[in-house]
């Protein structure tokens, strides 16, 4: 089973106070012992996998020359998917800083500042391969080959 490490979730005082929408969120996003967490954890990790690959595809010169326009639109729409993300997990804890503030937090704004940056420093995109590192956050890591064949399959 999937499950951030060192996540908010080993915080149970970073859960958001009162029975609410942000509560169910906070499940759904922090506990993958459920099925929407699991769930939630499967794709995620699709999604960070799909991204890097979009990254390398486009640090290739020849693949970036015939592809550039789709890979840029979608890294993009990674970037837009990785802050909907983030904002979220901002929302449903408790304390937000603290979060935000925390190795996995920064790992997760470094995995979406270099798009945004890339519109003022170009070159700055190939950053992106910061990405991978959200991989770390699965305690799951150990079975994250498993579970990348089964998401595949």
């Amino acid at each position: 089973m999937l499950k951030m490490a060192g996540s908010v979730k080993d915080n149970p005082q970073n859960r958001p106070p009162d029975e609410n929408w942000r509560n169910t969120l906070y499940t759904i996003i922090f506990e993958a012992d459920t099925p929407a967490g699991k769930l939630f954890d499967e794709v995620l990790i699709l999604t960070i996998l799909l991204s890097v690959i979009v990254v390398m595809l486009d640090s290739v010169r020849e693949t970036a020359a015939v592809y550039g326009n789709l890979l840029s639109s979608l890294e993009w729409i990674f970037t837009i998917l990785f802050t909907v993300e983030y904002l979220l997990r901002l929302i449903c804890v408790g304390r937000p800083l603290r979060y935000a503030t925390s190795f996995f937090g920064i790992i997760d704004l470094m995995a979406i500042l270099p798009t945004y940056f890339s519109m003022l420093l170009p070159g700055s995109q190939y950053l992106l391969v910061i990405r991978s590192l959200r991989f770390s956050g699965f305690s799951g890591c150990l079975n994250l080959p498993s579970t990348l064949v089964k998401l595949i399959y």
